[in-house]
């Protein structure tokens, strides 16, 4: 059996990309439908009824593409809107806050954990709560950083400003002596190098993105929904707003031309 249905992804921009160039490298032959609401980001600070909202209307958008699956490659939208989000589905949905708070448990050595994510992710406690349930012994400080996603948004990554801004931010996380940070918004692992040239080196950063795209594969693996024809997958994108500066991000970001961005009105 094989089913070659695609599976959808949707974030709040284009951070999600980091989960679909996941996707892409260990599920190779799945097509990829994407949507990044890009007229309504960031979510980080929206309410959490708003974002349940939008969440819901991203949803309903991908199920028209006949999708088999949905990655909730948001940080803010999983921990605040997946609980609700799989009462009212019956398609497979992911988060993305789960993998990485595993992850950062497993490879902290002092246990000490940083979270870095927007004001609604930080607000919930989401990743905290995830990790203490396996090792109450891990200490978290977690800070918001909500000018992270519209600096990734305008392209800006590398110019001074964006290093100037990342070194306010995480000065006071550099002084908690963490070994591991968790990146808790995919817009972030654009950041990596801003967020390393102020906690140095040592500290290790998560990025969830990996660890979804081998969950991803596992449950279409158990739920037999792979693709098993060995035909390259393809990535249809959609935006909710002008795609021109969202294609220039997005190709720099993985590493290949798009041919087409099509733009969604009334999601």
């Amino acid at each position: 059996m094989s089913d070659r249905r695609p599976i959808g992804v949707f974030d709040s921009g284009i951070g999600g990309l980091t989960v679909v160039r996941q996707l892409k490298k260990h599920l190779p032959y799945e097509d990829i439908v994407y949507f990044g609401d890009t007229a309504r980001l960031p979510y980080g600070s929206k309410s959490r009824d708003t974002v349940l909202r939008f969440s819901i209307q991203n949803i309903l958008f991908l199920l028209k593409k006949n999708v088999k699956l949905i990655v909730v490659a948001c940080n803010t939208a999983s921990s605040a809107a997946l609980c609700d989000i799989k009462k009212n589905f019956k398609i497979p949905i992911i988060g993305v806050i789960s993998p990485g708070a595993a992850q950062a448990a497993s490879i902290t050595r002092n246990q000490r954990v940083g979270v870095i994510g927007t004001r609604e992710t930080i607000r919930s406690r989401a990743y905290e709560k995830h990790i203490k349930k396996i090792s109450k012994e891990i200490k978290v400080f977690s800070f918001s950083c909500p000018l992270f996603v519209p600096l990734v948004q305008e392209g800006w990554a590398g110019k001074t400003i964006t290093y100037d801004i990342a070194s306010v931010y995480l000065e006071p996380l550099a002084k908690k002596n963490i070994d591991t940070l968790i990146l808790g918004c995919t817009h972030y692992p654009l950041l990596k190098a801003p967020v390393a040239s102020v906690l140095g080196r040592k500290v290790k950063l998560v990025d969830s993105a990996e660890a979804v795209a081998r969950h991803t594969g596992r449950i279409l693996s158990d739920a037999g929904l792979s693709n098993n024809k060995k035909i390259r997958g393809k990535l249809s994108c959609y935006v909710s707003d002008e795609p021109g500066n969202f294609k220039k991000v997005a190709e720099m970001f993985l590493g290949h031309k798009l041919k087409r961005i099509e733009k969604v009105d009334n999601v």
